[in-house]
């Protein structure tokens, strides 16, 4: 369940990638790279590592950063998500971005630290 949550707006994200930063002339092997390297902007802006130096830095957990993510980090994740895809359609670099994200990453973290959200899924069609 959790994992499905930061799945939420991965194809508008990977979409934007596709329309805006993957022009028809780039190979397979280039085009595998820029999603990588999106998808480790959004790891640098809410974890702080990559997915490879989180690897490296866990050697004994299954998976990746994202499978040992919180609820927290998951829903600040699909956020960003959405974000990012409006920020690369809007033309900002990748610098600028990862600013914007972790400010966002930073805001929205804080915040869900002061709720309960547990409490929140309890209520009627709270289902989390």
């Amino acid at each position: 369940m959790n994992r499905a949550l930061s799945k939420v707006n991965y194809r508008i994200h990977t979409d934007a990638v596709k329309e805006n930063l993957i022009p028809p002339e780039l190979t397979p092997e280039q085009i595998a790279y820029t999603y990588a390297s999106e998808a480790d902007l959004l790891n640098v802006a809410l974890f702080g590592q990559t997915a490879k130096q989180w690897k490296n830095n866990n050697p004994g957990k299954k998976g990746n950063v994202r499978d040992d993510a919180n609820l927290n980090q998951l829903l600040v994740l699909a956020n960003m998500e959405s974000y990012n895809a409006i920020l690369i359609e809007q033309g900002k670099s990748q610098s600028e971005r990862l600013i914007l994200l972790r400010n966002l990453a930073i805001r929205q973290m804080d915040t869900l630290v002061s709720i309960n959200l547990s409490a929140v899924s309890a209520l009627p069609g709270g289902d989390m």
